[in-house]
């Protein structure tokens, strides 16, 4: 059992010699790992979620979302933001749900590493993702959540509070995207307008601070009514809008809708234009309504992204990276919301030990946060809202969304 003496000498050089070699080994993984060529530290690795639409009917908005994150994390990481630390994005696919969106949350909430959120598309689906994410101090910034009471609460119009300390967002809000459109389209001339939301909060909030405002200018309401968004035939809805003589029709809710709404107005001779808030700025909103669609109205958030000279590296930047998907209607508010997490993570993770220790300090250091950005100056009031509350109003023209009023609402 032992073999002979020169067997064993043989053996024993051997095993040295495998000894030695996995030695070796390690020390080369431990250098490949450290991310500075061996000098002994370690590179750690802190991630970002992307909560959004990346299937379905607003996909288009969502995917932008996504890769307008990715852009911005990529730059970090080149540029070497936070020493030490490597970012990386995680996405998840909301489907637009509130139930998908809600275990979306729960998946990077359980995950150690993530740190911060952007998103979400639609304010339903941010209703469910907020009280997931705020327990664990996961930040939260939304390139496009509308909804007043998501930083205001419930009673964001007569008693503001805050529910989620947690939660910010790139975009302003529909106390504000509401009363702009009826102020363009009061001021255009038209004093009675029919009001058309499809059940969820996002559209019932948009009608009603719209309606709010008309009233108070001295606009008249001839017809409020509402849609199931999962419909496609809403000849009920307009046969019971038309005899009201609305001299224009202002809907709350997405495109999927409002496209096939306004072709079937216009087919049944309800021949005055369709408006409605961001949801429906979109290119798939002209296709869907058709050709009759010419002088129907949008407003959305901020200027368009392609004027500003604030945008021209991050289109180019866009552009270059060769995303399979363009970044839509959201794509600058969505840079900007991963620039800001990455403006607090300076301060956050400076000197962190890990990302879950971090996560109270990255919140904090939010209410710090000012940049110059894509979209304008990037920086939050007490609620959590942006400081910016530049909107634009866009008419369809010759089959094309075309910006015809840009003004910034915080100097009314």
């Amino acid at each position: 059992m032992g073999g002979t003496v020169q067997q064993r000498s043989v053996v024993r050089v051997g095993a040295s010699l495998i000894v030695a070699s996995l030695a070796l080994t390690a020390c080369g993984s431990r250098n490949d790992d450290s991310g500075d060529g061996g000098s002994g530290s370690t590179t750690k690795t802190a991630k970002i979620g992307v909560i959004a639409p990346l299937s379905g009917d607003l996909s288009a908005l969502g995917l932008g979302i996504q890769h307008s994150v990715e852009l911005a994390v990529k730059q970090a990481n080149d540029a070497n933001a936070i020493p030490g630390w490597k970012l990386e994005v995680v996405p998840q696919d909301d489907e637009q749900k509130p139930d998908v969106g809600k275990n979306a949350a729960t998946t990077l909430s359980s995950d150690a590493d993530v740190i911060g959120v952007v998103g979400t598309l639609n304010t339903d689906v941010s209703q469910q993702v907020q009280p997931i994410l705020a327990p664990k101090n996961i930040v939260q910034v939304s390139p496009a959540n509308t909804g007043p009471g998501l930083t205001m609460g419930a009673k964001w119009q007569t008693a503001p509070q805050r529910p989620y300390p947690t939660y910010f967002r790139t975009c302003t809000t529909d106390a504000v995207q509401g009363p702009f459109a009826a102020r363009y389209l009061f001021n255009s001339g038209i004093k009675k307008v029919a009001t058309i939301h499809d059940k969820r909060a996002y559209g019932q909030g948009l009608v009603g601070t719209f309606t709010d405002e008309f009233k108070k200018l001295g606009g008249t309401i001839v017809a409020a009514e509402t849609i199931n968004p999962d419909d496609s035939n809403y000849t009920a809805v307009v046969s019971a809008v038309k005899p009201s003589a609305p001299e224009a029709v202002y809907y709350g809710g997405q495109y999927p809708e409002a496209g096939p709404l306004s072709q079937q107005m216009k087919a049944a001779g309800l021949t005055v234009p369709l408006m409605g808030g961001d949801g429906i700025y979109d290119g798939k909103y002209i296709t869907l309504a058709g050709k009759n669609s010419n002088n129907d109205l949008a407003t959305s958030v901020g200027a368009p992204v392609e004027s500003l000279p604030s945008a021209k590296k991050f289109v180019e930047d866009y552009a270059a990276a060769k995303y399979p998907d363009p970044f839509a209607a959201y794509g600058g508010y969505s840079y900007d919301a991963a620039n800001a997490i990455i403006n607090a993570l300076k301060v956050s993770l400076k000197d962190a030990a890990d990302v879950t220790s971090a996560r109270p300090a990255t919140v904090a250091a939010m209410k710090d946060v000012s940049f110059d950005g894509v979209t304008g100056k990037v920086a939050f009031d007490e609620f959590g809202d942006t400081t910016s509350k530049v909107l634009t109003t866009y008419k369809v023209t010759a089959g094309k969304w075309v910006a015809v009023k840009t003004e910034d609402f915080a100097a009314k």
